[in-house]
Parts: C-alpha cells; sequence; structure tokens
C-alpha cells in the first residue's frame, strides 16, 4: 500500500506549519473573548492539549534532526525546548484557572505571546534551514513519525517530564494514555472535533 505521505510529498514541517495555523484560529478567537464562560475553557482546553502534542512530537522527532543536521543544532534545540519549557508551565497554571478569573486572560496572553514567537522562530529560522539540510525523502519520514506521536503523545502539560529522547520518548505514550482516560472521564475536549460535539 502507498503510503499517502509520500505521495503528496508533505513533509514534517507541512505538518508543524498547519499545527501553527490551527492553534493560531484559537487564539484568535480566544482573544476575541466571545462565547461563554465554559466555551472559553473549553477552547483553552483544546488549545493546550494541541500544544502539548505538537511539543512533544518536535521534542522526540525534529529537535534531535536538528541537532544533527545543522551546525548550531544543539543550540537552537535547547533554545527550543527551553521555549517550550516556558510555554508549559504557563499552559499548567492556566488548566485550573476559572474563564472568569481575571488571571485567565493574563495567562492566556503570556502563552499566546510566547507561541507566537516560537512560531516565528521555527517557521522563518529552524524550518528553512531544516529543509535545506535534510533530504526531502527523510523529513516526509518524519511526518509520519511526528503524526504517530501526537496520537500517543500526552493531552495536558507535564512541566517536569522528560523532553528529550530517549526519555520522552519511553515515558510519553503511558502518560498519555493516562491522559487521555482522565479527558473521557472528565468529559474535557481535546480536539475542534470533540468541542463541537460537545456543545452541539
Amino acid at each position: 500500500m502507498t503510503n499517502p505521505q509520500a505521495t503528496t510529498g508533505r513533509d514534517v514541517l507541512d505538518v508543524l506549519i498547519t499545527d501553527h495555523r490551527e492553534v493560531e484560529v484559537l487564539f484568535v478567537e480566544l482573544e476575541n473573548r466571545q462565547g461563554t464562560p465554559e466555551h472559553r475553557r473549553h477552547l483553552a482546553d483544546v488549545v493546550i492539549a494541541e500544544l502539548v502534542r505538537h511539543s512533544v512530537a518536535e521534542e522526540m522527532y525534529v529537535y534531535p534532526t536538528a541537532r544533527k543536521a545543522l551546525p548550531d543544532g544543539d543550540q537552537i534545540a535547547e533554545h527550543e525546548i527551553s521555549e517550550h519549557a516556558d510555554a508549559e508551565r504557563t499552559m499548567k497554571d492556566l488548566e485550573s484557572v476559572d474563564p472568569t478569573d481575571p488571571r485567565f486572560d493574563e495567562l492566556l496572553a503570556h502563552l499566546t505571546r510566547t507561541i507566537r514567537h516560537h512560531v516565528q522562530d521555527e517557521e522563518c529560522d529552524l524550518f528553512p534551514r531544516l529543509r535545506a539540510a535534510v533530504a526531502h525523502e527523510e523529513l516526509v519520514e518524519l511526518a509520519d513519525r511526528v503524526e504517530a506521536a501526537k496520537k500517543a503523545a500526552p493531552t495536558r502539560p507535564h512541566p517536569s517530564a522528560p523532553d528529550r529522547p530517549p526519555a520522552n520518548k519511553l515515558l510519553a505514550p503511558g502518560t498519555g494514555l493516562v491522559d487521555r482516560v482522565r479527558d473521557a472521564l472528565s468529559g474535557r475536549p481535546t480536539t475542534m472535533t470533540e468541542l463541537r460535539e460537545k456543545e452541539s
């Protein structure tokens, strides 16, 4: 059976850029402050889940590739991981704040600034450099790995969890399973599809 990624030529960077755009749409909706407090809580939960899955997948596959392929790859990877850690601490705080609390919008504003800066760094510097330094076939193969990692990844922030291989590759799937059980029991939406179903 033909790999659908290979036939489309969609590589890991295309996948990650799509994630960036989807999160930006959610940020804009949250910034508009429309909808009930419950809807805003659900939107924030979806943002958190999307960002955690995305970050875990990058830390498993993209940053190790940068370390190997780029002369300053270690420095870039450490910078990106540091930004993830900052965002994850903010998400951990945001997770427990009621949307009617003024801190909710303060934390959300900090998270939005952090992620937008991170996205700009990646899309203007890291991603073009990876596209130039890594074979297209490898980037397409990484797309499959990143998509698989996102399916098994945690959906909640775990700031003290390992963020470098091999420990993150070993622990993330188990943590992800626990998170998905908690999400199912609590009714917490982790995707826009789940949110639409919950609110319909």
